[in-house]
């Protein structure tokens, strides 16, 4: 519940295990399992923040990691988007997203996404909903799950 975070210029996700006066402290989603110290300058995204652009609203990411592991069967991606082109690409995330909107979402989104989906399924993570629907609250420490959901 917005504890696993993209941290900008860091490979990887990350999950909020500590708050401390000027800074976070976060454990990588990796095999190691490494903590670490977030600081003010660097750049941390929480994954529930995310959507992703369409011809209309925009997406939640969480429902769209939840598209990519209903098409994959909660298995990791069956794609390799690392040495993919871009036109197979955006078939593929066609198939996931069909409204997604092609001039705003570019081929290092869909790369970034499924990167996140593999490491999410690879440690475990596969109720998207839970572990990336925004909660409501100013501070983190007073949030709480949100009770009706936006479909």
């Amino acid at each position: 519940m917005e504890t696993i975070l993209s941290i900008a210029g860091k490979p990887g996700l990350y999950r909020l295990i500590s708050r401390g006066n000027r800074n976070l402290i976060v454990e990588s989603l990796d095999d190691t399992k490494r903590r670490m110290p977030v600081f003010a300058t660097d750049r941390v995204t929480s994954l529930a923040d995310i959507a992703m652009y369409t011809q209309g609203d925009d997406v939640p990411l969480w429902k769209v990691l939840k598209g990519v592991a209903d098409k994959e069967g909660n298995k990791k991606a069956s794609i390799n988007f690392r040495k993919t082109s871009g036109k197979e690409l955006r078939e593929y995330f066609a198939q996931v997203l069909p409204d997604y909107d092609e001039e705003r979402v570019h081929d290092s989104d869909i790369r970034k996404l499924l990167q996140w989906y593999d490491i999410l399924i690879g440690c475990g993570i596969s109720d998207f909903e839970k572990e990336l629907k925004p909660t409501e609250g100013d501070n983190i420490d007073n949030r709480t799950e949100t009770a009706d959901t936006q479909d």
